[in-house]
């Protein structure tokens, strides 16, 4: 037993987390690069104007992160995270192949017509069939995949815990560096060797990163899929609705809860709070019934469970303005600098490589944070990751304003000095300014939501809460869509012009800057928001404090008591007949 044992606890930590930086720093280093030039590919070779470009883009990213939702849904109940991440990302690589292929072949490229679109029939069909295929993939995988990575630690040890909140900046850091690599290397390939080739070279990246995944298998913790969190969410709404005209009992002792012996020792019990009093009605044992049926009576850890996914909505909606300022960043700063000077020194940078400047930032930023501010802010707060996960979104929310508003002051200068006579262009690298200072937004937002859905979500929703951050990155590009054509609809009935702000293909005769500050004052309301929101919220340890939470991830209950007993006492572990099972 004690070589079982042994074997089992040398499963997960950063060993078997390395398998996933490992694809998610290859995955991410194709798209980035692909996200930030595709615009041009776009522009130029698939012959969209401005908007049609930019909206394409934001509706694609848009998809990518709203399918996040379906990769954790899936490896929340039908398969394991490790197979759905091999499944997903199987099809992300299909759908890289067809992407290289339409690049290459000028056949499937249309003519120019000069409309919003050119798109039109079978060419229609292969390009938006392999770009939305690319997209299944890529979103369901990254909604899998930084959960897979943080089952691999146990949160109630309080190694395990400090690991966890490390966990989730490294793989940051990974994605940062890959990034990096994709902006330069991949953006001077698309832009200088041709858009194919490009796209090849993300493929064959995403599919090694793939087999590099599948040879860490021995080494992971394997979650398996447990009921699907969506039908247990609907059987709590479905039976309160059905009791609505009842009264709650004044006691919540009386609410319906199943004992210690009837509870599987992986899954947690929440006990009861005040808040969202009218689904505890879903709790109400049913007079005619002599036993419990999940339509007629959820029990209160299930009530819990959805009154946690109801706090974390308003923490959800108060990101995705920030995210929608991400994806015109993304956008609007890529047609900007095709009008500013590459040049740095001797060397010219390709406009989409810009990026390149926060994300080295962030890569310095990132081991600083880690191994400096959080041991010292960890001695002061106590808190295993130094500070809250919603202080840490918080100051994300406060520089996303500085950042737009620093972008419409750059816009400014920029279409001023190259609508002089002669034209001058400004240096390209006045874009880094707002880059920047939204690279260390992101840092900031980004990990704070992986850990604070991870975290706080109910045991059997993990991944697809984790899946949540990406919904707010897909809410995001889809509302930027919307602000752009809504803007250009009432700015075109206001303006003496008659133009919309973001009117045409040429960018010098718009007003973009118009349309950055709009943002950063959206953004300013949207913290107000937020601040509401996070003070209101009651993070899940102080909720439940005295009660006895979950595993990190829902294992085989025999090999988790085996780790928590081993953790504890190193001895006398009780032998089971599925120790060997994972």
């Amino acid at each position: 037993m004690g070589d079982k044992v042994a074997g089992i606890k040398q499963k997960g930590g950063f060993r078997a987390c390395t398998f996933v930086f490992v694809l998610s720093a290859l995955e991410n280093m194709g798209f980035i690069a692909n996200g930030i030039s595709m615009v041009l590919y776009f522009k130029n070779e698939m012959h969209f104007d401005i908007a049609g470009a930019s909206n394409t883009l934001t509706n694609f990213f848009g998809s990518t992160f709203l399918f996040c939702l379906v990769g954790g849904f899936i490896s929340d109940t039908y398969l394991s995270r490790f197979a759905t991440c091999l499944v997903l990302g199987t099809l992300e690589v299909l759908a890289l192949v067809m992407l290289t292929i339409q690049a290459y072949s000028k056949s499937l490229h249309p003519p120019d017509c000069g409309k919003s679109s050119c798109l039109k029939g079978a060419i229609a069909a292969y390009f938006y069939g392999s770009l939305y295929l690319y997209s299944l993939g890529c979103g369901g995988n990254r909604g899998t995949l930084p959960a897979l990575g943080a089952g691999q630690f146990d949160e109630n040890d309080p190694k395990g815990a400090k690991a966890l909140a490390s966990y989730f900046n490294f793989y940051l850091f990974a994605t940062t560096l890959a990034a990096m690599i994709g902006v330069t290397a991949i953006v001077y390939v698309f832009i200088d060797q041709g858009w194919w080739l490009g796209f090849l070279i993300s493929s064959v990246a995403t599919l090694i990163g793939l087999i590099a995944l599948a040879i860490g298998k021995p080494f992971y913790r394997i979650q398996q899929p447990g009921e699907s969190p969506l039908v247990r969410v609907a059987q709590v709404i479905v039976v309160a609705i059905k009791n609505r005209k009842l009264s709650l009992p004044d006691n919540p002792e009386e609410l319906y809860e199943i004992n210690k012996i009837e509870r599987v020792c992986t899954e947690e019990r929440i006990p009861h709070t005040n808040q969202f009093r009218c689904l505890d009605k879903a709790a109400i044992v049913p007079k005619d019934s002599t036993a419990a049926a999940p339509w007629r009576v959820c029990t209160v850890t299930q009530v819990e469970e959805v009154k946690i996914l109801a706090r974390m909505m308003p923490i959800l909606a108060s990101t995705i303005i920030m995210n929608t300022c991400l994806a015109q960043l993304q956008t609007l700063s890529v047609t900007q600098g095709a009008y500013m000077d590459p040049r740095l020194g001797s060397i010219k940078v390709p406009t989409p490589s810009i990026p390149v400047l926060p994300l080295l930032f962030m890569a310095i930023l990132i081991p600083i944070y880690e191994f400096l501010f959080v041991p010292f802010a960890r001695k002061i707060t106590g808190h295993p990751a130094g500070i809250t996960q919603l202080q840490r979104v918080g100051v994300g929310l406060v520089l996303s304003v500085i950042s737009m508003t620093i972008a419409g002051f750059v816009e400014v200068k920029r279409r001023n000095a190259f609508n002089q006579s002669p034209p001058k262009q400004i240096s390209l690298f006045w874009l880094s300014f707002q880059y920047c200072i939204f690279g260390i937004a992101d840092m900031f937002t980004f990990v704070g939501l992986l850990e604070f859905f991870y975290k706080e979500a109910p045991a059997g929703m993990r991944t697809l809460a984790t899946s949540f951050t990406f919904l707010s990155l897909s809410f995001g590009n889809f509302l930027s869509s919307a602000f752009v054509e809504i803007i250009n609809a009432v700015t075109k009935r206001i303006t003496p012009s008659r133009q919309g702000w973001l009117h045409g293909k040429d960018i010098n005769k718009n007003n973009a800057n118009l349309f950055y500050w709009f943002l950063a004052i959206v953004s300013v309301l949207n913290f107000v928001l937020y601040l509401y929101s996070a003070i209101w919220y009651k993070y899940k340890q102080e909720n439940y404090s005295d009660a006895k939470t979950t595993t990190t991830s829902v294992l085989d209950a025999n090999e988790e008591k085996i780790d928590r007993d081993y953790g504890e006492a190193k001895q006398n572990v009780p032998a089971s007949s599925d120790d060997d099972r994972i």
